[in-house]
């Protein structure tokens, strides 16, 4: 199969002002870039985001009740939009990479809600169980009540628009709570354009669960998904409804899952009601929905790095060939490839490179 030139759209990043992307030393390579903000935390102004709970529903695999998922707002004077923030696999609204580039996102103007999902920590006593890649019953609320939000922090009458911004896992879970809106919308006889968000930027986000499972338990991956694996385990550990013998059983007692399928297969799947994780795999990859139906989407941007050590540049390849050979698309997804930046990494010579092109990229949504 050939793939389209991975090269960056000059004519797109001219248009949005953004230079072409160019590692800073010391962290050149893949791995380098992923581990930067781990090596060398970010210094970040003091977190004064208002919390805010949303009300979710219970699992559909009643493995956990009813409880609440926790943001954050950050809201400067006069916003131009709201943007949702979303965390990655283990991840949390306190994670580096968030609050990052929520704080690039205020700078541009824009106020940003950054979420935890089920089971992520500040949030951890609110809710039972732990979120998946498609965990629409639990997000669709909280963009509901972010929607409610547009209309309160605007004094012109106006709603403000709400976008939307993931990170790697988070980006996939926005991905399918658009696709399964537009989805239900079709079903009943509505226009599919409706969405929960009007634009959304991904950074290093997962297509194909399968492929990404199959990357990190690589060899070389080791030290990456025990680190994964160690987080998972904590936050299901934690739950504060309690762990039942079952999800025990599941999880291989007192032995804790070796890889991330494993932890899928014995916790993820059939706590979010899929028969295995090959279904759960298969049905929460935004890919093939995306391939099939991308006007499915709001306007969106992906951004993917060829040597990311995580997520495999692939899944990206292969969509970005689709939406070029699909003239109905309308420019629905755009997607930019680099050859440096590792996994939502993008560490530059002025900064993270991927934060300013997210907010230079919204500036363009109306």
């Amino acid at each position: 199969m050939s793939w389209p030139d991975p090269h960056p759209d000059p004519q797109l990043l001219k248009q949005l002002g953004v230079a072409p992307f160019q590692q800073r030393l010391p962290w050149w390579g893949g791995d380098l870039q992923t581990l930067r903000d781990t090596l060398r935390p970010v210094d970040l102004p003091i977190d004064q985001g208002q919390p805010l709970e949303v009300q979710v529903p219970a699992l559909s695999s009643g493995a956990a009740g009813s409880g609440a998922l926790l943001s954050f707002l950050d809201c400067p004077p006069a916003p131009k939009a709201l943007v949702v923030v979303l965390h990655g696999l283990g991840g949390s609204s306190r994670r580096e990479g968030v609050r990052r580039l929520g704080v690039a996102l205020g700078a541009a103007g824009y106020a940003v809600l950054r979420l935890n999902m089920r089971g992520a920590d500040p949030g951890r006593h609110l809710a039972g169980g732990t979120y998946a890649a498609q965990c629409n019953s639990d997000l669709l609320p909280v963009l509901n009540r972010a929607r409610q939000l547009c209309s309160t922090l605007t004094s012109e009458g106006t709603p403000l628009p709400l976008f939307g911004a993931g990170l790697s896992l988070g980006g996939t879970m926005l991905l399918n709570a658009c696709l399964s809106t537009s989805a239900e919308r079709v079903a009943a006889g509505l226009d599919p354009a409706g969405q929960p968000l009007d634009g959304l930027f991904c950074a290093s986000s997962p297509l194909d669960l399968a492929a990404c499972s199959a990357s990190i338990e690589r060899p070389r991956n080791r030290v990456y998904q025990r680190w994964l694996l160690q987080r998972l385990v904590r936050q299901t550990l934690a739950d504060p409804f309690g762990v039942s013998d079952l999800d025990l059983e599941r999880m291989g007692g007192a032995e804790q899952p070796r890889t991330i399928r494993a932890f899928d297969s014995s916790v993820t799947a059939p706590r979010w009601g899929f028969v295995d994780v090959d279904a759960y795999y298969w049905e929460a990859s935004p890919l093939q929905h995306l391939i099939q139906s991308p006007q499915r989407l709001p306007p969106t941007l992906m951004l993917q790095a060829l040597d990311d050590p995580w997520v495999p540049a692939r899944s990206a390849l292969e969509l970005s060939e689709a939406v070029s050979m699909d003239e109905s698309t309308d420019q629905t997804i755009q997607l930019i490839f680099t050859r440096e930046g590792g996994h939502n990494g993008f560490h530059g010579r002025a900064g993270c490179w991927a934060d300013a092109l997210a907010a230079s990229w919204l500036q363009t949504l109306k």
